[in-house]
């Protein structure tokens, strides 16, 4: 079990190093959307050389639209408003508004799948919604924070949470390298207008290699190996380690901070998380 634990934490450490590391990328003169771009597509030779091996890369027809439309929303949409949020509002501001995703997840679900919003759910959306604001009124570094960056950050955690609603179509009955496979070129081609290719420091593409390896396929492929260890609830928050990793890298490498009432808010969307999954894990014992 020990194992299990270990492994999800690496994953959670991995994925906290998304926003510095496309900062990284973003200061050496690479945009935001060719970051995202960049990543889907390094990541795509691994998962494709991985479903290759386990002789997994063929997907029905009315599975292969949903995959494309998965990659539209869940690759071209998460990978592409995540930067773009670090881009704004930087690293921290960006992982903490990702993590609104648990709440996203509770509405969609009522709405689409038919479960129960029950009063741990609400309480959990209402502390979502109180933490937005207290970042939104707080701010970062300065006091300051852009309009964008709250649009930005909020995409993603939608985005994110439609991962999981797509996840019980598809990744259900395929594994994740298949799925991968197909959606990652799907939302890397929808990228290609934002933004014009040009030459980029070895640096640009030293961050988005390691984004691609490390923070996509690695990251992944540790969670998914925990999972067969632990609960799923108990991987979930520790998975909610991320945004704190990410704030400190954040706070370490580029001098990122909260306000007070931006910090209060942080803690009341990460207690939201908590709170979601908690809740879940109540309903099913």
């Amino acid at each position: 079990m020990f194992t299990g634990y270990a492994l999800v934490v690496l994953a959670a450490l991995l994925w906290g190093m998304i926003g510095p590391l496309s900062k990284y990328a973003f200061q050496a003169g690479m945009p935001p959307v060719e970051v995202a771009f960049w990543r889907a597509m390094l990541a795509w030779v691994l998962y494709a050389g991985h479903a290759v091996a386990l002789r997994r890369v063929v997907i029905g027809g009315r599975d292969l639209a949903l995959v494309a439309v998965f990659g539209v929303v869940c690759i071209f949409g998460l990978f592409g408003s995540y930067v773009l949020a670090v881009q704004e509002g930087g690293a921290a501001l960006a992982s903490v508004l990702l993590y609104t995703a648990p709440a996203w997840v509770a509405l969609m679900a009522w709405k689409i799948l038919d479960e129960r919003l029950t009063a741990s759910k609400l309480a959990a959306v209402a502390a979502t919604i109180l933490g937005v604001a207290g970042i939104s009124l707080g701010g970062g570094a300065g006091g300051d924070l852009s309009t964008g960056a709250v649009f930005f950050g909020l995409l993603s955690g939608v985005t994110y949470a439609l991962y999981y609603i797509f996840g019980k179509a598809v990744l259900a009955r395929h594994a994740t390298p298949t799925v991968f496979l197909y959606a990652l070129p799907v939302g890397a081609a929808c990228m290609l207008p934002f933004f014009d290719f040009g030459p980029r420091p070895p640096s640009a593409w030293i961050s988005c290699a390691v984004l691609a390896a490390c923070s996509t396929y690695g990251a992944y492929s540790l969670y998914y190996a925990g999972l067969r260890r632990i609960e799923a609830s108990r991987a979930a928050v520790i998975a909610t380690i991320e945004p704190v990793v990410a704030a400190l890298l954040a706070f370490s490498f580029f001098g990122e901070s909260f306000t007070p009432l931006g910090y209060a808010g942080s803690g009341l969307i990460l207690a939201a998380v908590l709170m979601t999954i908690l809740g879940g894990r109540r309903a099913c014992t």
